[in-house]
């Protein structure tokens, strides 16, 4: 039975900082990275991301999964354990916390002093027919992340949503593509009053209200086109875009904490404002696991950094 002082559920930027901080505190984390958790390769969504713009210290850019592979390499280097096994069960009701992965459910638990929350959130899809074969070539889940990079620049884009975030999706768009498209689903908008107005007053974009999307077209490498409908009259049509932007949400990966840790109505896990600690003294959360509004690389990673600072403290003083 393995007794750790702090465990790290997670693999993306939050999962390794926190790792980093941990290990070079001597505080031998060890980070259950999963396999194929969440549907998602070690990394996080960071590994389905081609070039990374807007993570500091890579001037010319930085592929998502080397950014990963580097942080991983930089975790292991200084002495973090990393296991590429899936986080399956756990009990928090007493310290020491228990786990058990998909391997040794029926086995004796994993004990740790201290667990870090870390495993990410997973974007919505619509799974449309093309939709596979044209993600991160034409098609992402991230304006912020993706907007800015050439393939779209001085092009036409689309994004489906209808809420604050894909307004703030679609507003940030217009810096960079020719014209962008909102399509929405419904005949009204369910964003703010603020966010409405400025989409509806912005000259470089357009609401296609009782719309939706049917297939992703392209030329084989690239997305060229959104072949899409009108819910009211039936009526199909090609149109012309090289980006789509999917704002229709996200979904934690937090399945396997239902019950024991405090959430929001979405099943974002609870974190302290200005913290990490989580309703459970000892468990901390950091990364999209807890954060629905920033969720960027950069963003996680800071909280990772938390993360682990506050878990060192909690331990040292329950040592002491």
């Amino acid at each position: 039975m393995s007794h750790n002082k702090v465990t790290i559920i997670g693999s993306g930027p939050a999962a390794h900082t926190a790792a980093i901080y941990l290990a070079r505190a001597e505080m031998q984390p060890v980070l259950y990275e999963g396999m194929l958790a969440n549907g998602i390769a070690p990394g996080g969504q960071l590994t389905t991301t081609t070039e990374i713009e807007n993570f500091p210290g890579f001037p010319a850019g930085i592929e998502g999964s080397k950014l990963m592979e580097n942080m991983r390499e930089q975790s292991v280097r200084f002495g973090t354990e990393v296991i590429t096994e899936t986080i399956s069960k756990v009990d928090f009701s007493a310290r020491p916390f228990k786990l058990w992965t998909e391997f040794n459910e029926d086995q004796a638990p994993i004990l740790s002093d201290s667990v870090i929350i870390a495993t990410g959130a997973s974007a919505k899809r619509l799974g449309l027919p093309g939709e596979e074969k044209y993600w991160q070539q034409g098609i992402s889940a991230c304006a912020v992340c993706d907007g800015a990079v050439p393939i779209f620049r001085n092009k036409p884009l689309a994004v489906i949503g209808g809420g604050d975030s894909a307004c703030e999706e679609a507003l940030f768009l217009t810096k960079y593509g020719s014209k962008v498209y909102l399509i929405v689903r419904k005949d009204y908008l369910r964003a703010s009053t603020i966010m409405q107005k400025r989409v509806k007053s912005n000259p470089k974009l357009e609401i296609l209200f009782e719309t939706v999307s049917l297939e992703a077209k392209g030329d084989g490498r690239f997305l060229t086109s959104l072949n899409i409908q009108n819910v009211k009259s039936k009526e199909t049509k090609d149109l012309e875009v090289n980006g789509l932007f999917y704002a229709i949400g996200h979904t934690p990966a937090t399945q396997v904490f239902k019950g024991q840790l405090e959430t929001d109505e979405d099943g974002y896990i609870k974190t302290t404002p200005g913290t990490a600690a989580t309703s459970i003294p000892g468990i901390f959360a950091a990364g999209d696991v807890q954060d629905k509004k920033y969720r960027q690389a950069i963003t996680s990673a800071g909280t990772g950094c938390m993360a682990a600072l506050e878990a060192e403290h909690f331990v040292s003083s329950q040592e002491a």
